[in-house]
């Protein structure tokens, strides 16, 4: 039987703004992360639309902890709704080989004073290798919702190509969003781009909106919709994509 580790603190990069004394009471039922490996060559999907509950309990403590590693010239695309939990959080490690693509749509859906969170560690190991990650956030009432990214670039994994796009909707203003896009380079021939953005509704597209006629609460679901939707477009598959804006559509209608 493995030891338990110790508790993460805030010290931890990873976990700064994790709701630890949430985390407490469950942290002993916590295995490790699922391993996940993709043969070279091949293409694998994940999609997780449902945290699973550690607690039992309706706004409890959801976690899903997953650590990938991709064969050369394989593919991994990861597609994800982050709501259903007091505190919730998705952890990624991903680890490419020569020629690897990683893929990443993540939506982050919270109100009440939910803590939901997805954070990342993609690992550029060998040349050739590519990754995205799209995570967008709405948050209302008190609802903190965070993306952590951090992108690994070895020596010797040179014409990597990574990006992350990071982007946060505030239906109020006392929701938070935190947004910490990282990277760690050590090959000097790579393309690798981020950005984080954190706004509100724009008024002005709004005020367009209703006054060509649209009723100001669908006017806002068809932009929250259209922001959410932003995290699924690399879904390959048409029904697994409009299944995912469905969960997605239905879950913003709490929210408003």
């Amino acid at each position: 039987m493995s030891a338990i580790l110790p508790l993460p603190t805030w010290r931890d990069e990873a976990w700064r703004y994790g709701d630890l004394k949430a985390l407490e009471p469950v942290w002993p039922k916590l295995a490790g992360p699922e391993k996940i490996v993709v043969p070279a060559g091949e293409k694998l999907s994940r999609q997780i639309f449902e945290l699973p509950i550690l607690d039992g309990t309706k706004d409890g403590v959801g976690i899903v902890d997953l650590d990938i590693t991709i064969g050369d010239n394989a593919a991994f695309a990861l597609h994800m709704l982050v709501s259903a939990a007091g505190y919730g959080r998705v952890q990624v490690k991903a680890t490419l080989g020569k020629g690897a693509h990683f893929e990443l749509g993540g939506a982050i859906l919270g109100s009440g004073s939910q803590t939901l969170e997805i954070v990342t560690e993609v690992i550029h190991a060998e040349p050739n290798g590519t990754s995205n990650q799209v995570v967008r956030s709405v948050l209302a009432e008190k609802a903190t919702g965070s993306f952590l990214g951090k992108v690994n670039v070895a020596r010797n994994a040179q014409k990597t190509d990574a990006a992350q796009s990071v982007k946060a909707m505030l239906l109020d203003r006392t929701a938070t969003a935190n947004a910490k896009p990282e990277l760690e380079i050590f090959a000097d021939d790579v393309k690798c781009a981020h950005g984080a953005t954190v706004g509100e509704l724009d008024k002005q597209a709004l005020f367009y909106m209703a006054s060509r006629g649209l009723p100001p609460e669908q006017a806002r679901k068809l932009m929250l919709h259209a922001f959410i939707a932003d995290a699924f477009v690399s879904m390959e598959d048409d029904a697994e994509r409009e299944t995912a804006e469905h969960k997605a559509l239905n879950l913003l209608e709490n929210l408003l």
